[in-house]
Parts: structure tokens; sequence; C-alpha cells
């Protein structure tokens, strides 16, 4: 019972942090966008971009409650272990002399 009611308070910290990151978030976006612009559209992409940020700050967060370590973007690297190519030969150009040019 006691895993359950761990669970349920990372939920929970995890629910409430979300919230609270995405309303102050758009809030901010949406005063700044009163401040910096003039359009519509420029206004409401700069209220989704406030959106935007708190989603992704609290789901980084909340990885951490949840996973104990930040999400990461694994990049696989295909090394292999046979030998390196050899490298090319310089190309050589035929002599010719300097009164046949």
């Amino acid at each position: 019972m006691a895993g359950k009611a761990d669970v349920n308070a990372k939920w929970d910290a995890c629910v409430d942090l979300s919230v609270r990151r995405v309303v102050y978030s758009t809030l901010g976006g949406a005063f700044s966008a009163l401040l910096l612009f003039r359009t519509p559209v420029t206004r409401w992409a700069a209220v989704a971009f406030g959106a935007g940020v708190g989603i992704g700050s609290a789901y980084s967060d909340c990885s951490v409650i949840f996973d104990g370590s930040p999400a990461k973007c694994t990049h696989h690297s295909k090394r292999s272990t046979a030998l390196p190519a050899p490298a090319p030969a310089p190309l050589e150009t035929p002599h010719v002399p300097a009164h046949q040019v």
C-alpha cells in the first residue's frame, strides 16, 4: 500500500506543478504579447509559445519526479570496429613539358 501512496503523491505533485507552470507561462506570454505585439496573430503566437514553454517545463520536471532523472535525447552512433578505409592515392598528373602547353 505504501507504493500506491507514493505514486499518488507523485501524480499530485506532477499535476499541481503542471497546472501552475502552464497557467503562469501562458499569462506571461499574454502579458508580453499585449506589450510587444499589435496584430492578433502575433499575440496568439506569443500566448501559444508561453503555453508551450510551460508544458515543456512541466514535462521535464515530472519526468524527474517519476524517473529520478531528466529526460534525455539518446544519440545512437553507428561506430564499427572495422579498420578505416585506406586513404585514396593522390592524383598523378602526367608530366607535360612547358613548350607543349
